[in-house]
């Protein structure tokens, strides 16, 4: 780790983190929340709020896709994921759904303006709620041109965080 320059976690806990929280709606799987985990790490983001079923540290099967990841990225357990939304919300969060809807802003044309910015990643099945996404700011749709159209909730948070941290 030394010769790659990588920080520590106490390091990582007071660096500068880029104004940006993740908020997991329900998740069901395991490995997909320490997959998120990981890669809010890599870019650095304020945090991760977990919500309703989705599962919470410390679990081996969090830990096996998470790499450690817990331990340095902050995070707090909401029952309701409205609750996150509108805490968010009140700390100056502009919070957007990542979802397919009638009238979602594909990701590449969402305003990237700096502001603090929260993204609600939702159920593997069922995807964020209608009760969240009404209370959202807006909804960015992950632009797809293959058959399935969707794609797994790791890989989608990936895929926005890079847009917004690159």
């Amino acid at each position: 780790m030394e010769q790659l320059g990588r920080m520590s976690v106490e390091d990582f806990k007071i660096a500068p983190k880029k104004p940006i929280v993740v908020v997991m709606d329900h998740i069901r799987s395991m490995h997909n929340v320490g997959s998120v985990f990981r890669t809010a790490d890599a870019f650095l983001i304020n945090g991760i709020c977990l919500c309703g079923i989705t599962p919470q540290p410390p679990h081996r099967d969090i830990h096996k896709t998470a790499l450690g990841a817990t331990d340095s990225v902050d995070w707090v357990y909401y029952e309701q994921t409205t609750d996150a939304v509108l805490d968010l919300k009140k700390q100056g969060y502009i919070v957007f759904a990542i979802e397919q809807t009638e009238g979602s802003i594909a990701l590449n044309d969402v305003d990237k303006n700096g502001s603090p910015i929260a993204f609600v990643f939702g159920n593997e099945v069922d995807g964020v709620s209608e009760e969240v996404i009404a209370i959202c700011d807006g909804v960015i749709e992950i632009p797809q041109w293959g058959m399935k159209h969707s794609l797994n909730i790791s890989v989608a948070a990936a895929v926005v965080l890079w847009e917004f941290v690159r």
